[in-house]
Formats: C-alpha cells, sequence, structure tokens
C-alpha cells in the first residue's frame, strides 16, 4: 500500500473512532434524557390519574377505573398500569408488550438497551388512602427517536467523511507529490540514469529529503564520471598518440590484426602508409612547436578520409608516420582525397615557413587488402612503398604484387550469386557460442554468422562477399534475410540467437518498423538478441536510444559488440544501457601478457558493472587468457578456445 493510502487510511481509521465515540456519547447521553423523560411521563400520567380516579377507588369501582384506564392505555404510550385499593388489592390491571418498530434493527435495540421504570402515586381522598396507582411508560417512542437520532448523525459522517477524504486525500497527494518524484529518482538511479528535481517543495521535511536525494544523485553522477574519466585517461595513455589523439603504434597493430587476421569480415580494401617526409629538417627549420601543428593537422586530415570508411583503422606508428585502413579500393578518387592532405599540409608548411612549396611532403604507399591478407605484411608493403613514393619525391606509390594482381574474369557471375542467395534467403548461418564464466562454463548465447556458399557449396568468409553486398546496397537486406532465418530456429535453439545488424540497416527508414511487425505477435523473450559494433552505436546513438525501447517492449535483449577501441569513449552506455557488452578481441589477444591491457580491460569491467551490464570477452584463444579473465569477474567468454563456428542446425 502506498503512503498516501495508508495516510488516508490512517486518517479515516481516526474518523471512524471519533464518530464512533462521538455516536456513542450521544447516545448515551440521548438515552439517559429519553429515560428520564419516561419516568416523568409516567410520574405525571399516574398523578393525572390518582386525581380523577380518587373518589372511584375509595368506593372500589372497578368499572369506572377501568373504563379511565382504557381510555388513557389506548392513546400508546404506556406499557403497564395497575390500580389497588387501600389493602393493595387489584382494582384492575393492563399491560402489553412492548412494539418497537420493525425498521428499528435488532441490533441497535440490543447495543442501547431501554428499560422504563414503573413509577406510582398513592392516591388520598377526604384525608384517607384509597389505594396507589402504578404506571410504566413504553420505550417504542424512545427507540424511535433514538434510531432517528443516530441514522441523521451516521447520514451527516459518511457524507463529511467522503468529502473529507476527497479533500484530504487530494491535499497528501499535492503535498507529498515530491515524494513521487523521489521514488522516481530512485528508480532512476538503479537503473544508471540521474535525474535531480529542480523545483523544491514547500514543506521543510520534504524539501530536505528532496534536496539530500539530489546530493545522492550529483555524487553518484559525478563517481560515474570520475571512473569514465579515470579510464579514458589509461585508455589516452595505453592506446593513444599522446600528440595527435590518434591510436599509437601498439593499439592499430592490435587493431589491424583483430580486423584482418582474425575477424576476417572486412572485404577488400586499401592500406596506406603516409610518411611525413624530412621531419627532422622542418623540425629544426620552424621549431617543435610548429611542427607538432603540422602533425596535428595532418592526423586532422586523416581522420576526416577515415571518417568517410566503414569502420577503418587510422593511427600513427612512429613520428613521422600514419597507418590508414580504408576500404575504398577506387584509386582514381583516391588520388583525389589524397592530393587534398597533400594540399593542405603543404599550405600549412607554407605559411609556418613563409614559403611556397612546389614538392610532395608527405610519401603515400598503399596495397590491396583482402580476406587472405596479413596485417603485418600489408603493413611492410605499405612502408616500402612509402619510403619509395618519397625517394621518387611523388605523392602516391602503389605497392606491386603480383600475387595480388590476379584476374577475376567471374567477379559478375559470383556478383550475382551473391544477390541471388541473399534475394532468395539462401544463407548459411553459422553459430559461435558465449559462454559463462566458471565453473559452470553454460552457453549464454550463440552469436550467428551468416555465410553465402561459394561455386563448390562451401560457406565463404565475410571478408569474400561483404564488399558486394555493400555496393549492392543489400546490408539492409541481408539483416533482414539473417533475421527470417533464425525465426525458423529460434524455438528449438538451446540459448538465445545473438543476431549482428549492420548501420546500414539503423539507417533505413523502414527497417525498425520492419522488425516491430516481424516480432509481433511473437513471443522470443529470451531468445533472440540483437547486436550492434560500438561504432555504429555511437554514429547513431538516437536511432539507437529508439531501437533500444523497441526491442524492450518486444522483449529482445541488445549488445553492444567489438567495446572499448573507439576514441569517443563509453559514455553513450549511460543512455543507451545495453544488456550486455563484447569487449573487443584486440584488447584481450594479450591481456595474459600485457599489464596495461589487463588494467583496461579490469576498468571496463567494472564500468560495466556499475551500470547493471554484463561484459563479455571476445577471441578468447588460450587457457591463460581465460584464467585471467575469470579473476577480472568477467561474466563469459567467446572464441576458439570453446571452439569454432559452427553451423546452426
Amino acid at each position: 500500500m502506498s503512503l498516501v493510502n495508508q495516510l488516508i487510511a490512517a486518517i479515516f481509521a481516526v474518523l471512524i473512532g471519533l464518530v464512533s465515540g462521538t455516536l456513542y456519547i450521544m447516545s448515551e447521553s440521548s438515552r439517559s434524557i429519553l429515560q428520564d423523560q419516561l419516568e416523568s411521563h409516567a410520574q405525571d400520567s399516574a398523578t393525572h390519574l390518582g386525581l380523577y380516579l380518587g373518589p372511584f377507588m375509595a368506593e372500589d369501582d372497578s368499572a369506572t377505573v377501568e373504563t379511565a384506564v382504557n381510555a388513557i392505555f389506548d392513546s400508546g404510550f404506556y406499557q403497564r398500569i395497575i390500580v389497588t385499593n387501600a389493602e393493595q388489592g387489584i382494582l384492575f390491571e393492563k399491560s402489553t408488550p412492548p412494539e418497537i418498530s420493525s425498521d428499528i434493527p435488532q441490533w441497535f435495540q440490543e447495543m442501547v438497551q431501554i428499560t422504563p421504570p414503573s413509577m406510582y402515586r398513592e392516591v388520598t381522598y377526604q384525608w384517607r388512602q384509597v389505594g396507589k396507582i402504578y404506571v410504566q411508560s413504553s420505550a417504542d417512542y424512545a427507540y424511535e427517536k433514538l434510531w432517528k437520532g443516530a441514522q441523521d448523525s451516521i447520514i451527516l459522517f459518511v457524507s463529511l467523511s467522503i468529502v473529507c477524504l476527497l479533500a484530504i486525500s487530494t491535499l497528501i497527494r499535492y503535498l507529498l507529490r515530491p515524494l513521487n518524484k523521489v521514488e522516481a529518482q530512485a528508480l532512476a538511479l538503479s537503473e544508471k540514469r540521474y535525474i535531480e528535481q529542480e523545483k523544491l517543495p514547500g514543506t521543510r521535511e520534504l524539501r530536505r529529503v528532496v534536496e539530500a536525494m539530489n546530493r545522492m544523485v550529483r555524487q553518484v553522477k559525478g563517481m560515474f564520471e570520475e571512473q569514465a574519466r579515470n579510464i579514458e585517461d589509461l585508455r589516452r595513455n595505453a592506446y593513444q598518440d599522446s600528440l595527435t589523439g590518434l591510436s599509437n603504434q601498439r593499439a592499430t597493430e592490435a587493431q589491424l590484426a583483430e580486423r584482418l587476421d582474425y575477424r576476417k569480415d572486412f572485404g577488400k580494401g586499401t592500406l596506406f602508409n603516409i610518411h611525413l617526409i624530412n621531419l627532422q629538417q622542418i623540425n629544426q627549420q620552424i621549431g617543435m612547436d610548429k611542427t607538432n601543428n603540422l602533425l596535428k593537422h595532418i592526423a586532422s586530415l586523416l581522420e576526416e578520409l577515415s571518417r568517410q570508411a566503414d569502420q577503418g583503422v587510422l593511427g600513427r606508428i612512429t613520428g613521422a608516420d600514419f597507418v590508414l585502413l580504408t576500404n575504398h579500393t577506387d584509386s582514381d578518387q583516391l588520388k583525389l582525397k589524397l592530393e587534398k592532405v597533400d594540399q593542405e599540409s603543404r599550405k600549412l608548411l607554407g605559411q609556418l615557413t613563409n614559403t611556397e612549396i612546389s614538392q610532395p611532403i608527405i610519401g603515400i604507399g598503399s596495397c590491396e587488402c583482402s580476406d587472405v591478407s596479413n596485417s603485418s605484411q600489408l603493413l611492410s608493403e605499405a612502408r616500402i612503398a612509402s619510403d619509395e613514393a618519397s625517394k621518387e619525391q611523388i605523392l602516391w606509390k602503389q605497392y606491386n604484387n603480383e600475387n595480388n594482381n590476379t584476374a577475376q574474369p567471374q567477379q559478375s557471375d559470383w556478383k550475382q550469386h551473391v544477390a541471388n542467395a541473399i534475394n532468395q534467403r539462401k544463407i548459411f548461418l553459422q553459430v559461435q557460442s558465449v559462454f559463462s564464466k566458471r565453473p559452470s562454463s553454460m552457453p549464454i548465447q550463440d552469436e550467428i554468422f551468416a555465410r553465402i556458399l561459394d561455386r563448390d557449396n562451401k560457406p565463404a568468409s565475410a571478408g569474400e562477399f561483404i564488399n558486394l553486398v555493400k555496393e549492392l546496397g543489400l546490408m539492409a537486406e541481408m539483416d533482414r534475410a539473417v533475421i527470417e532465418l533464425a525465426l525458423q530456429k529460434v524455438n528449438k535453439a538451446a540459448c538465445p540467437l545473438t543476431i549482428n545488424l549492420s548501420h546500414e540497416s539503423l539507417n533505413n527508414s523502414d527497417f525498425l518498423s520492419w522488425v516491430a511487425a516481424q516480432f509481433k505477435g511473437i513471443d522470443v523473450s529470451g531468445k533472440v538478441i540483437f547486436e550492434l559494433d560500438e561504432t555504429s552505436v555511437l554514429n547513431n546513438i538516437d536511432q539507437i536510444t529508439q531501437f533500444r525501447k523497441t526491442l524492450k517492449t518486444l522483449g529482445i535483449g541488445f549488445g553492444v559488440d567489438h567495446f572499448g577501441v573507439h576514441p569517443s569513449g563509453f559514455s553513450y552506455l549511460y543512455s543507451v544501457q545495453p544488456d550486455f557488452v563484447k569487449i573487443d578481441g584486440s584488447l584481450i589477444r594479450e591481456i595474459d601478457q600485457n599489464a596495461e591491457d589487463r588494467f583496461f580491460v579490469s576498468s571496463l569491467i567494472s564500468v560495466a558493472h556499475s551500470l547493471g551490464i554484463k561484459a563479455y570477452a571476445e577471441h578468447v584463444e588460450r587457457e591463460t587468457q581465460l584464467q585471467l579473465l575469470s579473476t577480472l569477474e568477467v561474466d563469459g567468454s567467446q572464441g576458439y578456445l570453446h571452439g569454432s563456428p559452427k553451423a546452426l542446425d
């Protein structure tokens, strides 16, 4: 029962007690008065009868006595009248049982006992006593008066009680409205949402409660923000270049290895090594501060170029070298964009040196990558090409690898094959389980990997067809196909099925409504989970927030994949509130060998747990990794240590 209802019930109970006591006192007072009236009435009647019947009683004229008594008895106000002579002989006696109206409840008669007294009068005639007259009034009249008074009091009480309760209820609800907001604050705080009441109540006690709650909300919010800042500082120190803010060499190489060596879902693309020519000479010529500004400017231009790519990788690996992985392969477009980077850089350097610079100041080496590429080899090839470009004083040099120039005469056939597979829902589904932490080590969920069967009827890796799917504009359609196929398997699955969505689906205006219609009327609570890459979440916060609300109404879970590597941090967790996050494999790869990775992953797990979000680790391949993750209180793990992906049966 709510506080308001308890207060109303307490007030009502007090009112009942007060009215009951008042009714009892009034009833007792009225009963006493009526009792006195009955006594007086009986005494007066005995006196009047005695004055009239004295002569007849002296002569023992019972007939006249009877006539007179009957006349007065028939008025209905008497229960008994007895007339005796001087020797106490009864001249006449008349009585009738009390006839109480049927309108008066029996319980009221039993609660209020009225016993009319029997009064008498000694009758004298000519100075001698001739007898006595006994009169007892009837209680009918008294009961009727008492019951009518009680009815009027009860009706008045009920009417006033209803009016009072409505008024008191409205008043209490108005006065305690701040407590409802305090309750909402507490619930929001449990969900890691921080709400403050701006309008303070006028009541002193409630004002203090609201002020205390506001202070607690600010303190908890400050603690979370401080924790986030500390972890962000740690991430910058461990994984970011201090000058440009880009990923440092270690983080860049780890992310490249994650995308190209492990996940193999990047598809075809281009890896660039951008080298600032004669960095040491420029530093001596214009000074360290201006040189740093030049490097920052180049980094910002490359960031803009990187944002145009789908999940690209950008980092600074040495003082003069930057690495950029992009999915763009059109050489003409790439050349135009890189020429713009060089022009802007030369313009700035010219302003810093007050000279006009006509030659390129950066040497760019590139090499093509595919699903079979090795990240270390690609870095080496791009570095060789950039060195050659710098020596030849040209802007861009493509690494010439005969192995990468294999002709693909059947490319158009493969493109048609991919399109048909998606449109005809001929997609092969594989799953890899996420296992709970020890000692139970039970599957928590099965993450679905979409595969297209090649001409030999074998599952092709994502890198072999993902670029074609994007080129054909079928990413959202492919997500729809995977959802439809997964729904056919969901009721027989041993654990929830996790479906990865692309950012193209989120940007598709019809996709959210399609999902709502697809799952309408289907009970999939605890059976289906949607998962999004952290970059997609950060680039579509508004759509994700709305999508998250829709999924909650449908009973569908939601998680963030590749968590912890985006330079924008993880403050989005506060608004998105996913059910779980999967820590990116680049942070897990060397966790059992690198203290910085261990501490950072531990901090990420703490942040997730502080928000009530589960934390899973991706790409666990060694027992030592799993043991360490268990000590860090990770909630689950996924990787080849538990088994390779298998067909969704």
